[in-house]
């Protein structure tokens, strides 16, 4: 009987060894997912702070409503795109692009009745300009300035990885009636 338990011991401690062999190689597979699961959020967060960056020079600008298919001062590649540097290599990371071109969405013209002629913001916009018979709005009630919608809709793009993240970012600004006739729909 003692012989019989002896095969049967052997016979464990291989088991054992196998399942310690499983849950080794099991343990370092949960390990790599979970770095790469680390990874790509890491490439996104980079992605998604390099659109926010280009968001927030376009719509610092005056430039997205006045020449919406030409935004961005020294855009790399072609118009409406920023290359961006992350890490300080000088190598580009993460490729922006204002795509489509800023857009108007929605343009209301300001009622000269509206304006609060203590603000300068409002006192450029109630100077009329004569023409040959009036002052321009002045049958409509219009002033000068309008406020507008726009849309900017970017898409960042990570080099190596390409990892790709959209934003879309709304603003309300105030402009003049010229670029509401030229850039914006009824």
């Amino acid at each position: 009987m003692l012989h019989r338990q002896q095969g049967i011991t052997l016979i464990m401690a291989l088991v054992m060894l196998v399942v310690l062999t499983m849950l080794a190689l099991t343990s370092f597979n949960m390990n790599q997912s979970n770095l790469q699961i680390v990874s790509n959020m890491q490439q996104r967060d980079e992605a998604l702070a390099a659109a926010r960056e280009v968001i927030e020079e376009t719509i610092s600008s005056t430039r997205f409503f006045e020449t919406p298919s030409n935004v961005l001062a020294n855009p790399c590649g072609a118009n409406n795109q920023r290359c961006v540097d992350v890490n300080g290599d000088g190598v580009t990371d993460v490729t922006v692009a204002i795509t489509p071109a800023p857009r108007c969405v929605k343009a209301q013209s300001i009622k000269s009745s509206d304006l609060d002629l203590a603000e300068p913001e409002d006192l450029g916009c109630s100077i009329g300009a004569n023409q040959n018979w009036a002052t321009e709005g002045a049958t409509t009630g219009n002033s000068t300035c309008a406020n507008s919608i726009w849309d900017v809709h970017v898409v960042a793009t990570d080099a190596v990885t390409e990892a790709q993240v959209e934003v879309n970012q709304g603003i309300a600004v105030r402009v003049a009636e010229d670029d509401i006739a030229t850039n914006c729909p009824n």
